[in-house]
């Protein structure tokens, strides 16, 4: 059952990281086990099959999730914005309780809150400037592609993992969310129909920049790890801000139209029984 958890918890930080303004380290956060998996990052080498074991349900769950939004959670952004941005704003409201327990106990100083309302204004800002998207990019296999999506890869897995900033917003800024969200589509529609000539096609040009992604994620969980070493309560309440700016994110971030009272009442609904699931997922490794 325990493992199961694990996946399904995998399967919201994957869907959470292609859907811009959604950031998967803010659900890693919410449901309690972002300190694990950096752990277990950070030690992988060390502590290989440990690690391993570890981030293993969470790959696959969120391998899972980014398949299923191809299918799923597009057709929900599409036909119900609303009810999805509300439904995916309770799962990020439901761990602030989990994050605020860690500070609690602090005395609050000046610092702590200059931290809070920078990383705030931060995804804010970062939401502002989603409506300047740059042109979407022509994927290839040339060497100037190949260096330039190693370099977008690392910085898209950085963001992935940094708490309240979302790669797929970083990527569509850079023009290279569509395309690459054609690519692991082209993938996973060549999976079902097992045409391997296809898979490896979109693999091979999808290679550097998903090489780029591993090493980030990596590096960016030895900044985090130093961050918490030696500025714990500052880089909390850094985290904090991210995260509860993050609601705001995604109702920025997604096109509402004009909503039905039943829209909104669904969408309340949604959102309770997100904030529940991520407060329960939350509380199993808090």
């Amino acid at each position: 059952m325990k493992y199961l958890i694990e996946i399904i918890k995998g399967i919201l930080i994957g869907i959470a990281n292609i859907i811009p303004g959604v950031s998967g380290g803010t659900m890693a956060v919410s449901m309690g086990i972002y300190d694990k998996m950096i752990y277990a990052i950070n030690n992988i080498r060390k502590q290989f099959k440990k690690s391993i074991a570890t981030l293993f349900p969470y790959i696959v769950g969120a391998v899972i999730g980014i398949a299923a939004l191809s299918v799923v959670i597009k057709y929900l952004f599409t036909n119900h914005p609303l009810e999805t941005s509300l439904c995916f704003i309770g799962l990020i409201v439901g761990g602030i309780p989990i994050l605020v327990k860690k500070v609690k106990s602090k005395k609050i100083k000046v610092s702590y809150i200059l931290s809070f309302l920078f990383f705030f204004s931060l995804i804010i800002g970062l939401q502002l400037l989603q409506g300047k998207t740059g042109t979407s990019v022509t994927l290839s296999t040339s060497p100037k592609m190949v260096i330039l999506l190693f370099f977008v890869g690392m910085l898209a897995s950085a963001t992935m993992v940094i708490p309240g900033v979302s790669g797929s917003m970083i990527l569509m800024l850079l023009g290279f969310y569509q395309p690459v969200i054609d690519r692991v589509s082209a993938c996973v529609t060549a999976l079902k129909d097992f045409n391997l000539g296809i898979i490896l096609k979109n693999g091979l040009i999808l290679l550097p920049f998903i090489i780029g992604v591993l090493l980030g994620i990596v590096l960016i969980a030895k900044l985090i790890t130093f961050l918490f070493e030696r500025f714990e309560t500052i880089t909390f309440y850094g985290i904090i801000g991210l995260v509860t700016a993050s609601p705001f994110a995604v109702l920025m971030g997604n096109d509402i139209g004009s909503p039905k009272a039943s829209n909104i009442i669904i969408g309340i609904i949604v959102c309770a029984v997100g904030i529940v699931v991520t407060y329960f997922l939350g509380g199993e490794d808090a």
